[in-house]
């Protein structure tokens, strides 16, 4: 059974497959219970050696992509960051456990969401898009309606809303192969991060008092809203740069007229 996705790659299309993809998956999926493990047991000061060398994998991880991935990274990091002081700190929908955001968030908000692109791009991915969606639409939906009324975890009214988003993102967004990615790295991120503690999900959340899991099911969603902040922003960047070039351009073609 294959789902009708007009907007996503042809289901016949052999994927290409890359063991750079691969790899990268590989260590973006190891690399979170790592981080949160040794953040279990850590200070300030281990925080912080853990950002240092978060902002280290991340740019090695850069360094063999495109501009264009490059820079719709850095938008996402910058707008995740953001986002956590608001969410955790401002409005505590989530706490972390020393009651901060910690230095290794941001650029792990970079690895998370490039491990994103990399599973949407990668050759099992693109062959398998409907079969994939498919499991994710049962399985995310499962996970949705069970924790909705707290029959798997807590009770989980924003769960189920998020997840209704998040489908709306699959089947209408500009970047459903992302979507994908988002869900089995995000959902793993956060699976991982509650167990060991570094986060807690609040009962109620505080904008729209209605019930929430610790993690809210349908948390991949905020990762489609990221992903689009990205993309555009990214293109707002480079739409300044070639005004930018075109303004010098013109200013040294006038200056060599005078």
């Amino acid at each position: 059974m294959n789902l009708s996705l007009p907007h996503f790659p042809k289901f016949d299309e052999p994927g290409v497959h890359r063991q750079r993809d691969y790899a990268m998956i590989a260590f973006g999926f190891i690399v979170v219970v790592l981080c949160f493990a040794i953040d279990s047991v850590a200070g300030s000061g281990l925080q912080n050696a853990l950002g240092v060398a978060g902002w280290i994998c991340l740019l090695a991880l850069l360094k063999g992509e495109s501009v264009n991935v490059r820079v719709q990274v850095l938008v996402a990091v910058s707008f995740a960051t953001i986002g956590e002081h608001f969410a955790s700190i401002f409005m505590e929908g989530y706490t972390y456990r020393l009651n901060n955001v910690p230095a290794f968030v941001p650029p792990g908000h970079g690895i998370v969401y490039l491990t994103a692109v990399v599973l949407g791009r990668c050759g099992f991915f693109m062959q398998h898009n409907r079969n994939i969606a498919l499991f994710v639409v049962i399985v995310g939906g499962a996970w949705a309606a069970l924790a909705l009324p707290g029959i798997v975890g807590r009770k989980d009214q924003i769960g189920a809303i998020l997840f209704c988003i998040y489908l709306l993102y699959l089947f209408k967004g500009r970047s459903p192969m992302v979507y994908l990615g988002a869900f089995f790295i995000t959902s793993w991120v956060e699976i991982v991060g509650t167990s060991f503690g570094t986060w807690n999900w609040a009962a109620i959340d505080p904008a729209s008092t209605l019930a929430q899991g610790n993690p809210p099911s349908g948390v991949a969603a905020w990762y489609c809203l990221v992903d689009a902040v990205a993309i555009n922003g990214a293109a707002s960047l480079f739409a300044l740069k070639d005004k930018y070039d075109a303004w010098q351009k013109n200013q040294l073609k006038n200056s060599s007229h005078s």
